[in-house]
């Protein structure tokens, strides 16, 4: 079995449910500027970023709990 590995700063990522249940009725864009290299359980890891808004517009900035293999990249952006 692979891990998945955690996303890089730039990196713009989905967050849904798969994330985590805390997301469970979201769904929001999400453009990563830090990994906190600390560990944590396996799998899992905290991300400190923007969510975005439709244009990629940086409205929020977070700091999420996440499971790394419900992590989405996000392909193409509209903005």
């Amino acid at each position: 079995m692979t891990e998945a590995q955690p996303p890089v700063p730039g990196q713009e990522l989905w967050i849904t449910r798969a994330a985590s249940v805390q997301f469970a009725g979201q769904r929001f864009l999400f453009r990563v500027i830090s990994v906190c290299p600390k560990p944590t359980y396996q799998g899992w890891a905290w991300l400190t970023g923007y969510v975005l808004d439709s244009r990629g517009i940086a409205v929020d900035k977070r700091e999420i709990f996440v499971r790394l293999i419900g992590l989405r990249p996000a392909q193409c952006l509209v903005r």
